[in-house]
């Protein structure tokens, strides 16, 4: 599989530009040859595949799909252990977490508190990295489903539950289907509004938001509109060439990410290539596109669902369209919203020390209920 990719990439039949174009019609040429070439001669995946591997992985049988999981219990278990089961979103996977994972299961050997360990759970939705890819497309609400299910599997009954992208939505629904057993969900974003009512009834702030993300899915949406309609016809170009999948995550790595314009700030070459590489080896790119085909299935009365289940929001300056605090409020019951320095989309890789001070701080008063 490895030797094919490489003969792939030396094998690339590359597009021209426009002079100066840099990323401003999209992905950069300059920048994304360098980045092939690294990839074809110099990427290590081995090396990145063992380090990855030394975290503890399980495959779970769920109905008919078999789901991956990296399942990380607490190192110190003294203390009021919670689970925390986290969702990620495209263009991304399990890959999401991990650095933030030996922070939450062991606080006290990277200088924070070992009262503060969490058991982690995160798996990899249907379709995307290594588990199954469902024979019709999943969306958010069936994902939370079936995380009931694997929380179960896993011998938790109550935990606490984040994500960010679609796994915000995944984990709404796990609070809004299954309130019984979430004692709190955190969420890095809001996802993109959804509003059928009387603009007027909303404040200012909610309607300038509205308007925000109009503005933002009208100039940088092509990608999503292609996924909610025709996301097979992409899936064609991009599971056969590396480079058109390369082009087609690392621009929204770029975009989405607090990196000023250079995507190396949040991200090196390899942590780039090792999540491209995942999605080439597991083939998954049209199954993850899918995803949003499938969500734009989802009833209004879902999407105008409030969630009652005790909720925190860190809303990152570079994340996408960012909420204010009334629409949060409209939507959640907040306990907690805020508005962290640095990070972006990707909050949990770019910035892993606040991201998991975030959860910290918002999940610590329900701990006691995981008291021994």
């Amino acid at each position: 599989m490895i030797d094919d990719l490489r003969a792939r990439l030396h094998a690339t039949r590359w597009p021209d530009a426009p002079e100066e174009a840099g990323w401003s019609l999209g992905t950069d040429l300059d920048y994304l040859r360098e980045l092939v070439a690294y990839w074809a001669d110099g990427f290590d995946w081995q090396a990145q595949e063992d380090a990855i591997g030394r975290l503890p992985h399980f495959r779970v049988t769920l109905g008919d799909l078999g789901i991956h999981v990296v399942h990380v219990r607490a190192t110190d278990r003294r203390g009021a252990v919670m689970p925390l089961l986290l969702n990620h979103g495209w263009p991304d996977s399990t890959w999401r977490y991990l650095k933030v994972i030996p922070l939450l299961t062991d606080p006290g050997a990277h200088g924070g508190d070992p009262a503060d360990a969490f058991d982690v759970i995160v798996p990899d939705m249907p379709g995307f990295g290594y588990s199954d890819s469902p024979r019709h497309p999943f969306t958010s609400v069936d994902v939370a489903a079936r995380w009931a299910e694997l929380m179960s599997v896993l011998g938790y009954e109550r935990f606490a539950t984040a994500g960010g992208d679609i796994g915000s939505g995944v984990s709404r629904y796990l609070a809004l289907d299954h309130p019984e057993r979430v004692v709190a969900v955190h969420r890095t974003d809001a996802g993109l509004p959804f509003f059928a009512g009387d603009r007027t009834t909303l404040a200012p702030e909610e309607r300038a938001w509205l308007d925000d993300a109009a503005a933002w899915a009208a100039s940088e949406g092509a990608y999503a509109a292609m996924h909610r309609t025709k996301p097979q016809t992409a899936a064609f170009a991009l599971t056969d060439s590396p480079v058109g999948l390369a082009a087609w995550i690392v621009e929204k790595l770029r975009a989405w990410s607090d990196c000023g314009g250079d995507i190396e700030r949040c991200f090196t070459k390899d942590e780039i290539l090792t999540l491209l590489t995942q999605y080439w080896i597991t083939g998954t790119i049209g199954s993850s596109m899918r995803m949003y085909y499938a969500n734009a299935t989802i009833s209004a009365a879902q999407l105008s669902r409030r969630v009652e289940v005790p909720s925190g929001f860190s809303i990152f300056p570079a994340d996408l369209a960012r909420p204010p605090l009334a629409w949060l409020e409209r939507t959640a019951n907040v306990v907690r919203a805020t508005e962290p320095s640095r990070g972006g989309h990707f909050a949990p890789f770019e910035q892993p020390e606040i991201y998991v001070e975030e959860l910290r701080e918002f999940l610590r008063p329900y701990r006691r209920e995981f008291a021994h």
